[in-house]
């Protein structure tokens, strides 16, 4: 391997011009969108050969989160997936992954109470890296529709298409948001439905705005009789699409259904955009027993099992968790 630098950007007018887009979580589309959001702080970390060639990028956000209730007050940093690889580099992602991960933990870790690195392309990947690194796994549920090879029609139940039909019947819709009025309700039914929720991050209204404005994402609401009763945000990437946030007035409107029609309309309209999969991006921990796993899994997803790697920078803190989830 040539002699590499390692670089962390943190202003966009200094990002190089040749990093690639092709992955929304890492590119420069989703460094802007984080940078106007206010809570938000997007580093990208490179890997750069002595001709300037990108061998490797990696965006990670830390999050500025407080409450009064529940009282908190703290900065965590996310990374989705473990980055973009320039072809000829392919066979040495783990390593270029992990010596990404190790610069930026450095520069970020006195202020950051911890980092998380989700949805890795395998459960395996930069195991020994993230291992070096003092990060530790926690088994996490994964969960995906496939798109191509049956129609989402074809994955449910006769009694879920009831419900659906019915609902329909009834003068269910869904629509893409389309009106400020519209945006503020989405907004408003979001925060409401995860308020009394501390780990489910919520970003601020810009945020939301920018995935609206831009190609890669798309935001819906469920109406009845103009009523919004459920709402999702989705986004695109490689030919494959992403529920990232959804929320609906389940107990008000039961008799609606509006939780599966919200699903609903996420796998259906993904499928006939032609994506391959719809991947749900927080199904949460692998208890026995997990409500929101077993609904989404009621529209024929398929289920897998997973890591999330965390690191707290709290090293007494950290070793006891690792201990703790030892596996």
């Amino acid at each position: 391997m040539s002699e590499l630098t390692i670089n962390i950007y943190t202003k966009q007018s200094h990002l190089p011009v040749s990093l690639r887009e092709e992955n929304i979580f890492h590119s420069t589309q989703y460094f802007r969108l984080a940078k106007k959001t206010s809570r938000l702080k997007p580093y990208m970390v490179t890997v750069e050969t002595e001709d300037g060639t990108i061998a490797a990028q990696m965006l990670a956000l830390v999050r500025y989160r407080s409450s009064l209730f529940p009282p908190y007050l703290y900065r965590h940093c996310m990374i989705l997936g473990e980055g973009v690889y320039h072809p000829q580099y392919n066979e040495q992602r783990a390593t270029l992954f992990g010596m990404m991960l190790e610069q930026l933990t450095a520069k970020i870790g006195r202020w950051t109470l911890y980092i998380e690195v989700s949805h890795l392309s395998n459960k395996m990947f930069a195991y020994k890296q993230l291992r070096e690194q003092h990060y530790f796994p926690v088994r996490w549920n994964s969960i995906h529709n496939s798109l191509h090879s049956h129609t989402p029609e074809e994955r449910i139940s006769e009694r879920m298409k009831h419900r659906i039909e019915m609902a329909y019947k009834r003068g269910v819709i869904t629509d893409e948001v389309q009106t400020e009025a519209d945006f503020q309700d989405f907004i408003k039914l979001l925060r409401h439905h995860n308020w009394l929720k501390p780990k489910r991050y919520i970003p601020a209204d810009e945020f939301f705005r920018g995935l609206q404005e831009s190609d890669n994402g798309r935001l819906y609401v469920t109406r009845y009789r103009g009523r919004i009763i459920g709402c999702s945000a989705l986004v695109y990437s490689e030919n494959q699409a992403y529920l990232w946030y959804a929320a609906y007035r389940r107990k008000t409107y039961a008799f609606l259904h509006p939780a599966e029609l919200t699903i609903w309309h996420a796998i259906k309209d993904s499928h006939t955009k032609g994506y391959e999969h719809i991947f749900f991006l927080d199904v949460g921990l692998p208890y026995k027993k997990n409500a929101y796993r077993d609904f989404i899994l009621s529209f024929g997803g398929k289920p897998t099992s997973s890591y999330r790697w965390f690191h707290c920078t709290i090293g007494w803190i950290n070793d006891m968790l690792s201990w703790f989830y030892r596996d």
